[in-house]
């Protein structure tokens, strides 16, 4: 079971960045989703009638457990755009905004895909 959300591609703080160069992080993308994840995320504005949280807390997804001074959180399967296998990511931090969708993938999605701030973005998150 999936379903299929619509967001707008804004830059981010680039703390996706950092996040997904850590080793412990890295190990996780691919053990748990056979990928070694591109250093960034692609962040996805959605509009203010779809809560992601209450989606995804119906997902099995994977935990990302952090190591000491880090969040937890969870990995959720996806495909973007019906062109490229990734994950969504979810960090389990206080006050995260319900309407940002944060996606890993092996590749760089704003390259691959030729996108830029505001264009719309269409993501199968996997539910199972």
């Amino acid at each position: 079971m999936s379903v299929t959300v619509k967001g707008k591609v804004f830059t981010g703080l680039s703390e996706g960045g950092r996040y997904t160069k850590l080793a412990w992080v890295r190990k996780q993308v691919k053990e748990k989703l056979g990928f070694n994840p591109y250093p960034g995320t692609l962040n996805l504005t959605l509009s203010s009638e779809t809560r992601i949280g209450n989606l995804l807390s119906k997902a099995k997804g994977w935990e990302i457990k952090p190591e000491e001074g880090y969040f937890s959180g969870r990995f959720y399967r996806a495909t973007v755009m019906r062109k490229v296998h990734a994950a969504v990511v979810r960090p389990e931090v206080m006050g995260y905004p319900e309407n940002v969708l944060e996606i890993v993938a092996p590749i760089c999605l704003r390259e691959e895909l030729r996108l830029k701030d505001d264009d719309e973005v269409e993501v199968e998150i996997w539910l199972e």
